[in-house]
């Protein structure tokens, strides 16, 4: 196979940057906004958006915004469907978070003025905060980045307690989980923005996020061989 198919879920037009990083990759991104679960995809990527409805965590609102409980519903039936499938998932920030409460983890959901000084774009400014992340011995992104690399970062929420079967695999200076793996299923999910440092948008400051996707890919042409 040379071109998978990705189902990407997105939120309400917003894929642009994901569809590139896809197509750099040499994979073929479908899907868009709340899209049903087609098996015939060799992967599912789960992108960047706005917060999860607490509740589906145990939690009331302290904090989440821009709430679309039709998107957090699709993604969680997406996220089962692929899992139970054993097909590859790529979950990135919202995303990372939507697989960890999907598998029963919780989230953080704000945090908090410091953290947000390290991790959130500040208000009226576009522009990601860049900050280290150290990455676990043996993990995926020990082998694509080495034991510390610059990453991006743009979210006010973050993993907290980890959903059954995934184990932490990368950190930022203050502890926040930065990636996660599942020791069972091809599901990897991280918290940055690999699409916003690869290919076109590729930056001095930060890793390569290329990396992250041809990996993926990877991993998806092996799953449908």
């Amino acid at each position: 196979m040379d071109r998978p198919r990705i189902l990407v879920s997105t939120s309400d037009g917003r894929w642009i940057n994901y569809e590139q990083a896809i197509l750099g990759a040499g994979g073929i991104p479908v899907g868009g906004y709340c899209p049903a679960p087609d098996l015939s995809c060799d992967g599912l990527l789960l992108i960047g958006g706005d917060d999860l409805d607490p509740a589906l965590f145990g939690q009331t609102n302290q904090g989440s915004e821009g709430i679309d409980s039709a998107r957090d519903q699709a993604e969680l039936t997406l996220a089962k469907a692929f899992a139970d499938a054993g097909k590859p998932i790529l979950g990135i920030c919202r995303g990372h978070q939507l697989l960890n409460v999907a598998f029963g983890g919780s989230l953080i959901q704000d945090l908090g003025p410091v953290g947000n000084l390290f991790h959130r774009r500040t208000p009226g400014i576009p522009k990601d905060k860049v900050h280290p992340v150290r990455t676990l011995e043996g993990s995926t992104l020990a082998a694509l980045y080495g034991p510390m690399f610059a990453s991006n970062s743009a979210h006010h929420q973050a993993v907290d307690r980890l959903g059954e079967g995934f184990k932490a695999t990368a950190w930022s200076e203050s502890g926040v989980i930065e990636a996660m793996e599942h020791t069972s299923l091809p599901i990897l999910a991280v918290q940055f923005h690999p699409e916003r440092m690869s290919y076109a948008l590729r930056r001095p400051d930060t890793a390569d996020g290329s990396k992250l996707f041809a990996w993926f890919l990877t991993r998806c042409r092996e799953q449908a061989n």
